[in-house]
């Protein structure tokens, strides 16, 4: 949604004209009346064709699925996607890709929220297979790499102060903070 709202003022600033001009107030309504949000990212991706026809579009699109998937700006999600989506987008038929494109979507600290359990995800993100897949590799490798005394409870956030175990506070009790 933030991004199709750029657009659109990216778009009212090239046709509204410089400052100093003043605007007739029939052009100001018409533009204002045109400004209003169509579609939502994730509509916006489902509307998107996928092309699979030939290697190089489907070359094409894995590339930017991986691209958007480790490029992401939050280094955790950056690692933790971007892995998951390389080890897996080759094998991904349409359907798969078009649940990736939803998941790639979501603003970066609700995904992460949800993917690592401080926050219950909506139901719709629930039943998206690649969110579930992320998700369960994840608690894999949390389970695996980490004793559960340093994780929160499900539910609570995960960040915790940085002096817990020089105050004794119920901080961790090794590692993983």
């Amino acid at each position: 949604m933030a991004a199709a709202l750029l657009r659109r003022a990216l778009q009212l600033r090239r046709v509204l004209p410089s400052p100093t001009s003043p605007l007739p107030a029939a052009s100001t309504h018409r533009l204002l009346s045109s400004f209003t949000p169509t579609t939502t990212a994730s509509q916006q991706s489902a509307a998107t064709p996928i092309d699979l026809s030939s290697d190089e579009s489907r070359r094409r699109l894995i590339n930017r699925l991986v691209y958007r998937s480790k490029q992401r700006g939050f280094l955790e999600l950056d690692l933790v996607l971007g892995s998951w989506v390389d080890q897996h987008v080759h094998a991904m038929d349409e359907a798969n890709i078009r649940a990736l494109l939803q998941v790639l979507d979501l603003e970066n600290p609700d995904l992460w929220k949800w993917l690592s359990g401080q926050e219950q995800p909506p139901e719709d993100l629930n039943s998206n297979l690649v969110f579930s897949a992320i998700k369960s590799k994840i608690t894999e490798n949390l389970t695996k790499h980490s004793s559960p005394e340093t994780r929160s409870t499900p539910g609570q956030p995960w960040v915790r102060g940085w002096d817990d175990i020089k105050n004794g506070k119920g901080g961790p009790k090794y590692g993983n903070q």
